[in-house]
């Protein structure tokens, strides 16, 4: 079985994505040969996948940063702050 035939066998099995989309392969695989890559692509396009199916066959643990977690998360913690900063302005009204 090749490289690219296993990292599509594996995105079915592990990601559950049937079809790879034209790069990811081939970034995925520049991965896996140690050279660096970069993936600019369209919001949705599958970037983090490629880098979760290379991580899935690298040994030991692999860091996937994506900033759309980042943002998510930025944003969870901007809406506690905000919740927070809204009690806050309440308890001292009630004074």
């Amino acid at each position: 079985m090749t490289r690219a035939e296993q990292l599509r066998r594996l995105a079915r099995e592990a990601l559950g994505i049937e079809t790879l989309r034209p790069g990811q392969v081939e970034i995925a695989e520049a991965v896996l040969d140690g050279r660096d890559a970069l993936a600019i692509m369209a919001t949705g396009y599958g970037k983090s996948a490629i880098y979760q199916l290379a991580g899935l066959l690298i040994d030991g643990p692999t860091l996937v940063v994506s900033p759309l977690i980042r943002q998510d998360a930025a944003g969870f913690l901007g809406r506690q702050a905000a919740s927070r900063a809204a009690a806050l302005r309440r308890a001292r009204r009630a004074r």
